[in-house]
């Protein structure tokens, strides 16, 4: 049985399957049709929804994508559709009053998306408005009167008629481990240890921006299910001795926002992760569990030299990252094991991260380099090269690193690391790249990476206005 907040209002699901999205139940179960589906697979934000939790540190508002979003992930939490924003007396919520004034809207396929992006942003005070908007598509009216709409609405007060959710939710909180059918939804990593110790078959859903696919397009039977979302001991970023350790329930969102000040070109890497959507809801465990050679976190988490805490009962392990990964979508992780923390170690920032990809927002790297070297009299002394998109996993270039050891990082070394890296990869050759583009890709990244590290070049791309990163990583 799954509680969640609709459009303010408390509802109970005792009979769905737990692939039942969100989206799919929202049309056909409850006709409130304007959350649309367009994509169905996270891209094109015309089923946004908002979703607010409550937590320690009180409220928290988020644009999710109602397509990838399993009805379980939702228990104790609030959704709120683009039919829930105006006032009971058909008022029109500042938001959409500033898409008609600006003329946003044509077909009117997309808006409702756009409009609960908008709406998350005015209730918790975001003016990027750039990257809020970078997860919905339009194909009719252009970006620019719907970017001047959500500028106006920004300087808009907040309604009288909009409510505060935490006492509703308050009388929703659930106290332990929830189950039903084919459905597990453990509280504590412990309860979580055992439930997949007694079910190594099940699938872990953190953030279903993976395993939505799994259904939405592959139609793969994903069942039992174990979703993670309750286990507030996976969400933790702590300050330990020697560095930071990141629980694997981490978002991406949050992530970003504790590497702001740590790392910030690992931040700006995150900022081009997908959507804000996507962000809100994968995390860092799902992302490195997941395997993908292409996944953009995991190259500046091996430059970065991170290590991974995996669980198996009461058992526990660590393993470099970069050993984590042993094959083609295969890793090093037992039947009922699962990612519990990623370690970051203490060090100067000397993290440069590169994106190659077709488009700049919400798409797949071609290649991704990210290099953290350490010089000491003009010499280098250590050297940490790191790509994805480059082999069948994400992997460090040892014989790129091994060139620029004890030598200036001057033209002549970076030639040489640059050759060095036909050694490490034979690229693949797929409809992102080909494999010889990709080589020389990574050349350049390297080239790139010395005249920036010297002073010889302008600086990398960096963020475009994005509100205070810190306050994300609540």
């Amino acid at each position: 049985m799954i509680r969640f907040l609709l459009n303010g209002a408390p509802v109970t699901v005792d009979d769905a399957a737990p692939t039942t999205t969100l989206l799919d139940w929202l049309r056909e179960e409850r006709h409130l049709t304007g959350t649309k589906e367009g994509c169905n697979e996270g891209d094109c934000g015309a089923c946004t929804v908002t979703v607010t939790t409550l937590d320690e540190g009180g409220l928290t508002h988020q644009a999710l994508n109602a397509c990838i979003l399993f009805l379980p992930q939702l228990a104790g939490k609030a959704v709120r559709t683009v039919e829930g924003i105006a006032a009971p007396d058909g008022r029109l919520h500042p938001v959409q009053d500033a898409m008609v004034e600006r003329h946003g809207s044509q077909c009117g396929f997309c808006t409702p998306g756009f409009v609960m992006s908008m709406y998350t942003a005015h209730r918790t005070g975001r003016q990027d408005h750039d990257d809020v908007l970078a997860g919905n598509l339009c194909r009719c009216t252009g970006y620019a009167p719907i970017v001047r709409a959500s500028e106006d609405a920004a300087t808009r007060p907040t309604p009288d008629w909009e409510i505060d959710e935490t006492e509703a939710l308050q009388a929703l909180a659930g106290e332990g481990d929830m189950s039903g059918r084919d459905t597990y939804l453990p509280a504590s990593a412990d309860s979580l240890a055992a439930i997949y110790g007694m079910h190594p078959d099940a699938t872990l859903v953190a953030g279903a921006t993976e395993v939505g696919l799994w259904v939405t397009k592959q139609f793969r039977d994903v069942t039992p299910m174990i979703f993670l979302h309750r286990v507030r001991d996976l969400q933790t970023i702590e300050r330990v001795e020697g560095g930071l350790r990141i629980g694997a329930g981490v978002t991406l969102t949050r992530l970003r926002g504790a590497m702001a000040d740590r790392h910030p070109d690992f931040a700006e890497l995150l900022r081009r992760f997908g959507s804000v959507q996507v962000r809100n809801a994968a995390t860092i465990g799902g992302n490195i569990a997941e395997g993908s050679p292409i996944g953009d976190s995991t190259p500046a988490l091996i430059a970065l030299g991170a290590t991974l805490t995996l669980r198996h009962g009461e058992e526990r392990r660590e393993l470099p990252l970069e050993d984590f990964f042993t094959g083609y979508k295969q890793q090093d992780i037992r039947p009922g094991e699962f990612v519990k923390s990623v370690f970051v170690p203490d060090q100067p920032d000397t993290l440069a991260c590169y994106k190659l990809s077709k488009r700049f927002d919400q798409d797949i790297s071609a290649v991704c380099g990210c290099f953290n070297v350490t010089i000491e009299d003009s010499t280098v002394t250590a050297a940490r090269l790191a790509f994805g998109g480059m082999a069948a996993t994400p992997t460090r270039a040892r014989q790129a690193e091994a060139a620029l050891m004890g030598r200036p990082l001057d033209e002549s070394a970076i030639a040489a690391a640059a050759e060095a890296l036909a050694e490490d990869f034979e690229p693949m050759t797929d409809m992102r790249a080909s494999a010889a583009y990709r080589l020389k890709a990574a050349r350049n990244m390297l080239t790139r990476y010395r005249l920036e590290r010297t002073g010889d070049t302008p600086t990398r791309l960096v963020g475009r206005g994005a509100p205070d990163l810190m306050e994300a990583a609540r």
